[in-house]
């Protein structure tokens, strides 16, 4: 299956949450999107749920069907939970670390930034979104991508970053300190009916 390239304000509507984590998806129309969204009502099975859940999460990090379950099946061969390891798996993607160090202003900007070879890990060029970044690797723009105007622009909007990861302004570059943890991430997310999906 293709990657999804349309609009994500349609899809965030789809399942009532906001992908990009802004709440900007869903100030204006709350609600599904064609002729029927406003009036659309119906209760969801259980299965409907869980689908609804899974769908929010792969949306959020913008993965295909085949790569979201290939990671899935990851986590559930890590020791603890589950449903702690497929996110913190998801966390350590190298776009969404780009995202989080601010970058890129959304995760299909970071992936862009990320396929078109403009960052290094630990000073060699990367150009693989789904690159699994460990504690301790430095990801940083590469030196002549230093004056990209998208990568300046999104640099200047951040206000604030997340715990696990730190950076330097002076060298762009940003170091992955450690795992997240479970609080740190998106509580709108209820992972245990994802785990319940897949184990059908």
């Amino acid at each position: 299956m293709a990657r999804y390239t349309g609009p994500s304000y349609k899809k965030a509507r789809r399942v009532g949450f906001s992908i990009s984590e802004t709440g900007k998806e869903l100030a204006r129309r709350p609600y599904a999107p064609g002729q029927h969204g406003k009036n659309r009502r119906a209760k969801l099975s259980d299965y409907g749920t869980q689908l609804k859940e899974k769908q929010k999460l792969r949306f959020m990090y913008g993965l295909n069907e085949k790569q979201f379950r290939k990671t899935f099946e990851e986590a559930g061969k890590m020791s603890g939970i589950h449903g702690d390891n497929f996110l913190r798996l998801l966390e350590s993607r190298l776009d969404n670390i780009c995202y989080r160090l601010g970058f890129a202003t959304t995760r299909r900007g970071a992936r862009q930034l990320v396929n078109h070879g403009h960052v290094t890990v630990n000073g060699k060029k990367v150009d693989i979104p789904s690159y699994r970044c460990k504690p301790g690797d430095v990801i940083a723009i590469k030196e002549n991508s230093k004056e990209h105007k998208a990568v300046k622009e999104a640099l200047e909007k951040v206000t604030k970053r997340v715990e696990f990861v730190t950076f330097d302004a002076t060298k762009m570059s940003g170091t992955y300190v450690r795992y997240p943890e479970r609080s740190e991430l998106n509580m709108d997310i209820d992972e245990s009916l994802i785990v319940e999906f897949y184990n059908k």
